[in-house]
């Protein structure tokens, strides 16, 4: 019954996206619009079809991603903020933002092919994500313990901030104003050609996620009576590492850094599924994050003098989360 009703509010959640934006579009329009009529106006067109469907998705595949990202590392790391930020994967890819936008005018060439604008910034996203992920899986054959990793991950991100902040010093203006635009995090910057790119990497990173149900279920019990029980913990890590790489990476690339949602969703879950089995949590949880970032867009579009960034409004409902979580543990 609650799959049901989460998908139904994701169903209203995404109707509401296509409805209401900051542009006043007359919702027979709209209807007209969706069921394959063209609109007389052909600026409607383009809004609904270009920019309110393309976000809509965007929300429920970005929202999907970062939760169940946040999900196998609190699961894994046995930490309840641990968070796909957290490991530094998000911070490699504002690296990689921060290169192309203040060292190379951002523009990407190699081997004669040259990419500029949006898809420079998402090449650089992808590759820093996926640079960072590399050396944690290579750091993961040494460091045997979880939280040695994490802790690992944490310095990480420390570190790369700091070479953000130097890059600042030789970046321009305009520079320094795309990088911190980008900062903001969007569900706007995909077209409904790039969304299906965007919606087959986040699927490789999730079918990974359900083969990790089992054994997460298993690690919960302990890492010794998973050793007993034949779980080969070096591997489970390794895939988690890969598939909370490609989740964060593909959001990081085309929303830009996305705060809270993988934070805060998963206990917002485990509020809703008062359980530990990752076979229940796992969809719930994809569920929830598509839902509540459908909400925070949404939230984005309601003002009338214009559009508010992404993570000035998931900051709102993911605090709070996170000091119930907080208080909760204490008492």
């Amino acid at each position: 019954m609650k799959f049901f009703l989460l998908t139904i509010l994701i169903i209203l959640l995404a109707l509401a996206n296509l409805y209401i934006g900051s542009v006043s579009v007359p919702a027979g329009e709209v209807t007209k619009i969706l069921l394959g009529s063209q609109s007389s106006v052909q600026a409607f067109n383009f809004i609904v079809l270009e920019s309110r469907l393309p976000q809509a998705i965007t929300g429920i595949v970005a929202g999907a991603a970062l939760a169940v990202s946040g999900l196998l590392l609190q699961t894994a790391f046995r930490n309840p903020l641990a968070s796909p930020s957290l490991l530094g994967i998000t911070s490699g890819a504002s690296l990689g933002v921060a290169i192309v936008t203040f060292l190379s005018g951002g523009t990407i060439a190699v081997a004669g092919i040259s990419a500029g604008g949006f898809m420079a910034v998402m090449i650089a996203a992808f590759a820093g994500s996926l640079a960072t992920m590399a050396l944690l899986l290579v750091l993961s054959a040494w460091l045997k313990n979880d939280l040695l990793l994490l802790i690992t991950g944490v310095l990480l991100g420390y570190l790369v901030s700091s070479v953000i902040t130097l890059l600042n010093f030789s970046a321009s203006a305009s520079g320094i104003q795309s990088y911190v635009m980008w900062g903001m995090g969007s569900f706007s910057g995909l077209t409904m050609a790039n969304v299906g790119a965007f919606t087959a990497v986040t699927a490789c990173g999730l079918i990974i996620a359900l083969l990790l149900v089992k054994p997460l279920n298993i690690i919960q019990l302990g890492s010794s009576y998973a050793r007993n029980l034949g779980v080969n913990l070096t591997a489970v890590r390794n895939l988690l590492l890969v598939a909370t790489g490609l989740l964060t990476a593909a959001v990081t690339a085309y929303c830009g850094p996305v705060a809270f949602i993988g934070l805060a969703v998963p206990h917002i879950t485990r509020m809703i599924f008062p359980t530990s089995d990752h076979r229940t949590l796992l969809p719930a949880t994809t569920l929830c994050g598509s839902a509540v970032a459908l909400l925070c867009n949404l939230l984005c579009v309601i003002p009338s003098s214009g559009i508010l960034p992404l993570n000035a409004v998931t900051p709102l409902i993911g605090v709070p989360v996170i000091i119930y979580v907080i208080l909760a543990r204490r008492r």
